[in-house]
This record gives C-alpha cells, structure tokens and sequence, in this order.
C-alpha cells in the first residue's frame, strides 16, 4: 500500500513481507477515478511512473522489457499480423510497440478506465505521443470482457495483447476460464495471444493456474521470460497461446531474426537472441509448468 511519507518515497507493498521504496521528485496526479486510485510521479531512479490502486504499472526507465517482449516476440514469428487488440494498456506502450510493424492495419486498444488513458496521454508523451497520432489506432474506453464477446469480435484479430493487472478489483474478469474461450473466439487461425502471468519468484501460482486454463481451449500453449527490474522478484513470467504455430520453435525463431533485421525495429530491450533465450527457463520455473 503505497503512500507519500515525509522524505518523499513512495512504497509498493505488492507481496507479503517484501517492498520497494522509490524516491519521489515531483507528484503529477494523485486521483480516484470510477474504477481505481491512479497516481503518476517522477521518481530518481526510474523515471515517471504511474501505480494503479498502489500496485507499479509502469515506468520509462523499463517498460520496453515488457511492451516489446508481448508484442514484438509473437508479431515477428507471425508475420502477417494485421490486426491487433490489446487488453487494458492505457499508457500505450504496448500500442507503441505494435503500431512499428508495417503489416499492421488496427490496434484497438480496449481499457475500462478512460481516466487512465487520459492521464498516460497528457504524462507519458515520451511513450504514447506517436500511438496516438497514428489513424490505425483505436481506442475503446470499455469493459475488454464484454468486449471480446461482441459479436464483430469473433476471429477479428491476430494478435491479443493481454496487458492485465494482477487478479483483483476490476482485473478479475480477465482472468479464467471463461476470458480464455474468448480470446480464443477473438483470434483469427494461426493467430497468438500473449498474457501478463505474474512475478514467479513470488507468486508461482499464477503461471501453473494460467497454463493448465490454457490447455482446455489452445492447442499450442506456453511461457516465456522478460526481466522488469520495478516488477519486483527477478523474471517476469509471460504466457502465451495460438490457434497454429508454436511459438519459440526453430523455424519460428529463424523468421523472426530475419524480419527483425529487415523491418528495422528500434528497440531498447527486444532482438534476436533475446527473443529465442526467453524460452529458456530455469528448472525451479520449469517444475511450475504442468
């Protein structure tokens, strides 16, 4: 539970008996909206930040870890890509990320929270201005559950970017079963979904839960690793699913260096050899597989 103290730290108390402490040189909104607290601050050592109910969502000193990692790893094996949707991801990095690939025509980016979305375009330009001039951006201040049943959802998009909080408040519908069989109604064939699944280090469960609801509904299933340094507990744990090709095998591995290079991407955190690394995991990481 974060608050400002005195010396201007802000403390993210995410898991039980550990936290972080960031150092806080300007606070730039600090407001309830219908759906959460939002707070967005410049801190000393990881640039701007927004929390949401108190919980890191993102920061300028890393999000490139994780918005390439969802987002540039699936596209450059798919290769096709032309429609996107992306689950959540008000600050728009992740919409940054998707909008560099030619192939892509749409981005419809689905938030429940429009507050949020407004505060990341008036905070987080250094990110987000480039998304937002962009015509094949679409933005729908909706509910991302309700949204993927709609009717004009079905086999729509061939990428799902799931960009969801942890698995409380509002964040509970885009957890489950039931949030699966509609990702995999949304997807187009040979299309990939990739999901936020948690900090292993410390909640383990959620890659074993994710995975084993995956299985019932994707043929091709599996994780992936990024490294978030504010996403406290070392790798972050990025699942994914796809009605075709598996991702990470070698043919898969090999046109994606190739598109990489021929696409000319500037990236911070994704390239080639990081992308087919990710699919390495450690074997206390491995025994959370079922």
């Amino acid at each position: 539970m974060a608050k400002k103290s005195v010396s201007g730290a802000i403390t993210e108390r995410l898991h039980e008996g550990y936290a972080q402490a960031m150092e806080v040189t300007k606070l730039l909104a600090d407001e309830k909206s219908q759906y959460q607290q939002i707070k967005i601050f410049d801190t000393v050592a990881n640039g701007r930040v927004m929390t949401l109910d108190d919980v890191v969502q993102i920061t300028t000193r890393d999000e490139s870890a994780y918005a390439e990692m969802l987002t540039h790893l699936p596209l450059l094996e798919h290769g096709k890509a032309e429609r996107v949707m992306i689950v959540g991801g008000g600050d728009l990095s992740i919409a940054d990320e998707a909008l560099k690939h030619k192939s892509v025509r749409e981005v419809v980016l689905v938030d429940i929270d429009g507050r949020v979305v407004e505060l990341c375009r008036q905070h987080f330009g250094d990110i987000n201005a480039r998304a937002f001039r962009d015509k094949r951006l679409k933005v729908e201040i909706a509910d991302a559950f309700e949204y993927l049943g709609r009717p004009e959802s079905k086999s729509r998009f061939d990428l799902i970017v799931a960009d969801r909080p942890d698995p409380i408040g509002p964040g509970k519908a885009l957890f489950g079963e039931t949030f699966y069989d509609r990702v995999k109604r949304a997807l187009k064939p040979g299309g990939f979904a990739t999901f936020q699944t948690g900090v292993p280090f410390y909640q383990p469960s959620e890659i074993t839960d994710a995975l084993n609801e995956l299985a019932d509904f994707f043929p091709q299933h599996g994780l992936y690793l990024t490294v978030v340094p504010t996403y406290i507990g070392g790798f972050m744990a990025l699942s994914w699913a796809g009605k075709g090709k598996r991702l990470g095998a070698p043919a898969g591995l090999k046109a994606a260096a190739r598109r990489y290079k021929t696409a000319k991407l500037k990236t911070d955190y994704y390239n080639p050899a990081v992308h087919a690394a990710a699919f390495a995991l450690p074997e206390w990481i491995k025994r959370l597989v079922p």
